[in-house]
């Protein structure tokens, strides 16, 4: 039983031995196969790590020509900013009625939201006739200016027509800079103010503050002026009814004529007479001599042969 039992565990041992024996190839195979495994997954990596490459290439390529487009876009021309201009024009027109295109001409303002700024009239007598003269001065939105120039010059008969424009970008612009200058140099000069101790300090930096106040009152008031000029254009409209022909009366009878007027028209007729006469003989003269004289010789030569017969 001893020797069964010691077979028994030879045999198990035996068995256990070509087992650890078999399962180091096993180990093995194990060990290569998580190497190759490694190494497909670096290379996969590798490739991976190019493709993204490639594509972080490509995002950047993308965004160098967006950075690119985007630069030409900056340095291309660029359309030019709107321009602070002032807008004004003269209408000269011959009217039927003044009255009625005054009205007409009032209510085109108002339809483009504009005003009659000044207006003035004559009226003018000549014969027991009278005609009408006058001007308008009109505002309209800056926008509407071609078209209102255009609406008006059919009220009437247009003898001339003119428009004209004055750029004041730069005059406000200039103004605008100034006045941020004077602001803060007043913002100064009361900090001055409120920390002045002395009187004639005090009077010192007040008479500089008003100088500065009044500056900015007068650039604030020439900016207002010139922005209301550009929002709202001027049209200066003159109008005229057509001037009455002056009538001519009818000559008096010969008769009703007083007699010193006939004695003094009939001395002036005689000389006229008299200084057409000596004209006349100057103008004769020279025909006569040239033509009279070889007719008188003539004449005078046959006189005398008949005589002499």
């Amino acid at each position: 039983m001893q020797r069964r039992t010691l077979a028994v565990v030879a045999l198990a041992v035996l068995l256990l031995g070509a087992g650890c024996v078999g399962s180091a190839p096993l180990s093995d195979d194990a060990d290569s196969a998580a190497v190759e495994e490694a190494a497909d997954a670096e290379e996969a990596a590798e490739v991976a790590a190019d493709d993204t490459a490639e594509d972080a290439a490509v995002e950047v390529e993308g965004e160098t020509f967006a950075t690119t487009a985007s630069t030409d876009s900056a340095t291309a021309p660029q359309p030019a900013p709107d321009r602070d201009l002032i807008f004004t024009g003269s209408v000269e027109l011959e009217v039927d009625s003044y009255e009625t295109a005054d009205g007409e001409i009032r209510a085109i303002v108002a339809d483009h939201d504009g005003f009659v700024s000044d207006s003035a009239r004559q009226v003018h007598e000549r014969d027991n006739e009278t005609w009408t003269t006058g001007e308008l001065v009109v505002r309209v939105p800056s926008d509407s200016f071609d078209e209102a120039v255009e609406e008006i010059s059919d009220v009437g008969e247009v003898q001339s027509v003119a428009t004209d424009s004055e750029d004041v970008t730069d005059q406000l612009v200039d103004i605008e800079a100034r006045l941020e200058n004077l602001r803060a140099e007043r913002d100064q000069y009361r900090k001055l103010y409120e920390e002045a101790n002395e009187t004639e300090d005090v009077l010192a930096v007040q008479e500089r503050l008003s100088a500065t106040q009044e500056e900015i009152e007068r650039l604030e008031a020439r900016q207002r002026a010139l922005e209301q000029q550009v929002a709202y254009a001027t049209i200066t409209v003159s109008l005229a009814e057509p001037t009455p022909e002056p009538e001519r009366p009818d000559p008096d009878a010969w008769y009703d004529t007083a007699v010193t007027e006939a004695f003094l028209e009939s001395v002036s007729g005689v000389t006229t007479v008299l200084r057409a006469s000596v004209v006349a003989t100057a103008y004769a003269a020279p025909y006569a001599l040239t033509f009279g004289a070889p007719f008188v010789v003539a004449l005078g030569g046959v006189l005398v042969w008949r005589s002499r017969r």
